[in-house]
């Protein structure tokens, strides 16, 4: 994880502890960015994409913490809203490119500041959010514009992990990451 200057390591973890919501992106940070279009039984085209199940585990234990997720997304996809379903999430808004007026209805039905919101985003579109938030991370596969605009620069791409590490982040800032451990028997 690369943490962009001028946020400290002491300053990530204080922001990291604050945050009652993750809100990312879909393609590119919950998958790889790739679609794939498969025939349909009736022969039209379905879109499907591949998700992480590593990132999926970690957006369950964020409920047991009182942290609430969701996903803004410039796409409409089935896929997307089963696999928001799986792993629990709040809010799900497809078909979306301009994000601020979802994320400004999200707080305000949070009852939540911006600085209580962390979100993973991956391109262009992402930027206008993550200069909004309390503390943002650009996935490793992320457009060199949105990485230099985050606070955190996760090592691993989206699809494959990327979300995770940032909730990793999140649990080990609130102290929780030792009991997560504990109860796996994983030792710390």
């Amino acid at each position: 994880m690369q943490i962009n200057s001028p946020l400290t390591e002491p300053e990530l973890q204080r922001l990291a502890a604050n945050i009652k919501i993750l809100l990312m992106d879909v393609d590119g940070v919950l998958t790889d960015g790739r679609l794939y279009f498969l025939p349909g039984p009736d022969g039209k085209m379905v879109e499907t994409k591949a998700f992480d199940s590593q990132d999926g585990i970690a957006l369950r234990w964020l409920s047991w913490y009182d942290i609430k997720t969701g996903v803004i997304s410039g796409r409409d996809s089935p896929a997307t809203l089963e696999r928001a379903q799986q792993v629990g999430m709040t809010w799900v808004f497809q078909g979306h490119i301009e994000k601020i007026p979802l994320f400004e209805k999200i707080m305000s039905e949070a009852n939540v500041s911006s600085e209580q919101v962390a979100y993973v985003g991956d391109d262009l579109t992402d930027v206008v959010i993550m200069r909004r938030v309390g503390l943002s991370f650009a996935t490793a596969n992320a457009r060199t514009e949105v990485k230099s605009s985050a606070n955190v620069v996760t090592d691993t791409s989206g699809g494959s992990g990327a979300v995770r590490e940032a909730i990793e982040v999140l649990l080990k800032a609130r102290g929780v990451w030792d009991e997560l451990l504990k109860k796996y028997e994983v030792s710390a």
